[in-house]
């Protein structure tokens, strides 16, 4: 199975493409987005060398399915899902701001805790927390939107309202969406055996209107722990067995890569890569309760997105 890594098309309407890490957004008409999201995968802001099979697929329905499950808590940006690595919708003007919240203390804000820092994004945490630990209420700590080829970095909400990135009553309806959403996405991971621990959020306007963007509690977005046994290993100390892109991240610091200047990504044999697609898959698998469809590339990949694309246009 072959990793779909590059796309280039050239739709009806089209005016722009935007290639992002993982994604590349068709600009149509200042109207519409085709957001394809293609194989590659990133880390540490950095886009490893290979692609990842059906890792695009897997967040594309990810996303879809949670899109789909949460309109009633805040409009979003998809109108359709025509192709298994395609989402259109509407095109929105984004906040320059992704919302972070987490219900667990882990990954980045824990590497932080245990240097000794004790407010993020300018939210206090108490002393004597341990790694993995749940908030006593989830948490919100906002980063700057990142351009491509620099690193996202944390701002406060009163860094925020300050630069005028938003207006209070803006944020509020932002800070609003978020829990609720975070809130949504716990009781469904729940359902199936799983902990929602953290995720971010995109929002952009449409229209006047505060629309959710982007993907929405996908592998690439979220940390999931497994419920079962989450207690016991708190308790002892030990690794919680999560479903997310931590592993590869922990994966190239095992093996001396953190991004940093100078640093070589260590060589994606194709055992690693393989073990990276079904690590997607499971993940697909666990939070939606259903069996992974997947969508061999039988003839031209790029040739079946470009057709079922342009029915929907």
């Amino acid at each position: 199975m072959r990793a779909l890594t590059k796309t280039d098309f050239n739709f009806p309407k089209q005016k722009s493409v935007y290639h992002g890490k993982v994604r590349d957004v068709y600009n149509i008409n200042d109207e519409k987005l085709v957001m394809v999201a293609t194989d590659r995968i990133s880390a540490f802001d950095v886009i490893l060398p290979k692609g990842i099979p059906f890792k695009g697929q897997v967040l594309n329905q990810i996303a879809s399915k949670f899109l789909d499950a949460t309109t009633d808590i805040c409009p979003n940006w998809k109108l359709s899902s025509p192709d298994p690595m395609v989402t259109v919708g509407v095109m929105c003007e984004g906040f320059p701001v992704e919302m972070i919240v987490r219900g667990y203390l882990c990954g980045s804000a824990w590497r932080a805790y245990k240097s000794g820092v004790r407010e993020i994004c300018g939210v206090k945490l108490p002393d004597g927390m341990k790694e993995n630990e749940k908030f006593p209420t989830p948490i919100i700590t906002p980063t700057t939107k990142a351009e491509i080829g620099e690193h996202d970095a944390d701002i406060s909400k009163e860094e925020i309202l300050a630069k005028g990135l938003a207006t209070p009553e803006e944020y509020a309806l932002l800070e609003k969406y978020t829990l609720a959403l975070f809130e949504r996405g716990t009781e469904i991971a729940s359902k199936r055996g799983l902990i929602l621990v953290d995720t971010k959020y995109e929002f952009g306007k449409h229209d006047g209107v505060i629309y959710l963007m982007d993907e929405i509690h996908t592998p690439d977005s979220s940390r999931y722990f497994y419920a079962e046994g989450y207690a016991e290993k708190f308790a002892k100390g030990e690794p919680q067995k999560q479903l997310s892109k931590e592993f590869v991240r922990e994966w190239l610091m095992d093996n001396g890569f953190q991004g940093k200047a100078g640093q070589q990504v260590p060589e994606m044999t194709d055992a690693i890569v393989e073990s990276i697609s079904d690590r997607y898959i499971e993940l697909y698998e666990h939070i939606t309760g259903e069996r992974f469809q997947k969508e061999e590339a039988e003839g031209d990949v790029l040739k079946r997105i470009e057709e079922n694309v342009i029915k929907v246009l």
